[in-house]
């Protein structure tokens, strides 16, 4: 898209609430910070239990929500209105403001802020909820037509206590119960909440921008070699290139299913997997078929042969029937459609398990394939299909999904790099992308999103495939041993076609 095509494109939002910023080369970009080169970085931190929820915080560490934001002054300030809350650091040229204290990144339940609800006071998950609304507050950024706030980094811990009665069963409250050998969970106490350390972003002389997000699971151990692992660094020179986001996840033994991503959510309402209003980077709402993704991706360690590494991962809500996700958690449906790129994750979908495949796979020019197709369907395309948990008529044979990892049912499309997807830019084969060939992608996201299978009831209208969250990192799926994986991302943009 050429620079005049953006701005007539700006012009008209004006008018058909087409919403749009402009990238370097002229490109609408439905995100708030496109390509990640704005030199004030707006970056969050958020951390769930197995549900998406928050249970119980770490102890000292506040409710699991924080950010780093700041304003990049090309002279240096000596006072600050907002005494006392906000201290810039100083270089002979530069300063940065920050707009979040440590005060802020430390509130957790029992603690007042403004804007939060008497009854959020004291529920741990209703607080995080509420303060990443006000951590959204303090990082917003005034835009046209719509305000942004952060790139959200995401880390979940997979462990569930099915005795604890925290979890749902696709949306609905059931009791504690007795779980064999479905989840890992060491005992009591194995949904916790990861102790954080953050380096806030500061200066170096040689105009590097450095900050970081850090910690554990293990409340007795520092970050020895046996313990659970993670942490974000973001760094950048001024003035030039992309935010190079480098990433480590190590699991252990009491810690066996790690989740880390970089999300762009939605700027307002529900992200995939949340059905609460939430903050974000994506001001403008991508719609199938109409948008792209380029990213640069190095892995430099993969995290072994149960890393589930998504080179992207996309979410949204809607109904069986079609209709948008309004909260109701027993009718709502996360959808999920993930690319994984690491070789060792075979494709549980094969003519001998269809029931792990969708029903149907559509070429590009729309041609349905049935998965009993056996000489044409491409069951090495997919790792694993499972329906929602809530569906009531379903093809039968069918692997139903996880009834509790989200809040409400899911529906997962989980792709392997194949020869079918050559037409999105998605990788081909086996390898490609992954350790040792770091690249740059431009992936036609919206094209291959509006082709996927998803389950929807019989002759309702078909919903509008509207993505209110986009991500990049891998799930380490119950490993045996501990795993590390480690890679940078940079570069992100969502690109309206």
């Amino acid at each position: 898209m050429g620079k005049l095509m953006c701005v007539l494109l700006l012009l008209l939002s004006n008018l058909f609430v087409i919403t749009a910023s402009c990238a370097a080369n002229g490109e609408a970009s439905a995100i708030g910070d496109p390509g990640m080169r704005r030199d004030g970085l707006r970056v969050a931190f958020e951390a769930w239990n197995f549900c998406n929820g928050v249970g119980q915080e770490a102890p000292a560490m506040g409710s699991p929500r924080a950010a780093d934001c700041f304003h990049l002054s090309s002279k240096p300030k000596h006072s600050n209105t907002r005494k006392h809350k906000h201290k810039p650091h100083h270089t002979d040229t530069n300063s940065l403001v920050h707009k979040v204290t440590k005060a802020d990144n430390k509130l957790g339940v029992g603690k007042p802020f403004p804007g939060l609800s008497p009854k959020a006071l004291n529920n741990p998950d209703l607080y995080a909820v509420e303060k990443e609304l006000y951590l959204g507050s303090l990082c917003q950024v005034s835009d046209t037509p719509e305000p942004w706030q952060f790139w959200m980094l995401m880390l979940k811990n997979g462990n569930y206590d099915s005795k604890s009665g925290l979890c749902p069963r696709n949306g609905k409250k059931v009791l504690p119960f007795n779980s064999s050998n479905n989840f890992p969970c060491f005992g009591n106490g194995c949904m916790n909440q990861p102790i954080l350390y953050h380096q806030h972003t500061t200066l170096h002389k040689n105009g590097t921008l450095r900050g970081s997000f850090s910690g554990t699971y293990e409340f007795n151990s520092s970050t020895a070699q046996n313990s659970s692992y993670y942490e974000v660094v973001w760094e950048k020179q001024i003035a030039t290139g992309s935010w190079v986001f480098s990433h480590k996840l190590r699991t252990s033994k009491n810690y066996p299913w790690l989740m880390l991503y970089l999300r762009a959510d939605a700027t307002k309402g529900y992200s995939g997997g949340y059905p609460y209003d939430t903050r974000g980077m994506l001001k403008t709402l991508p719609e199938s078929p109409n948008f792209k993704v380029r990213l640069s991706l190095d892995i430099k360690q993969g995290g072994g042969p149960k890393s589930q590494f998504y080179l992207i991962d996309i979410g949204s809500c809607w109904k069986n029937n079609g209709a948008p996700c309004d909260g109701d958690l027993l009718t709502d449906v996360t959808r999920y459609s993930e690319m994984i790129i690491n070789p060792e994750t075979p494709a549980w979908c094969s003519p001998t398990s269809i029931r792990n495949c969708p029903p149907f796979h559509i070429t590009p020019n729309n041609t349905k394939i049935h998965r009993n197709d056996t000489i044409n369907f491409p069951y090495g395309a997919y790792h694993y299909y499972c329906a929602p948990g809530n569906a009531q008529h379903l093809q039968e044979p069918y692997s139903s999904c996880d009834p509790y990892s989200n809040p409400q049912a899911q529906e997962l499309v989980q792709l392997l790099p194949h020869p079918v997807w050559a037409e999105y830019g998605y990788p081909t084969k086996q390898g490609e992308g992954w350790v040792g060939d770091g690249r740059t992608w431009e992936l036609d996201v919206g094209g291959l999103s509006s082709r996927l299978y998803f389950y929807q009831d019989p002759g309702t209208t078909p919903a509008r495939r509207i993505w209110t969250s986009l991500d990049v990192g891998t799930e380490i799926f119950v490993t045996d041993k501990a795993e590390l994986a480690e890679w940078t991302l940079s570069n992100f943009d969502v690109i309206l076609t």
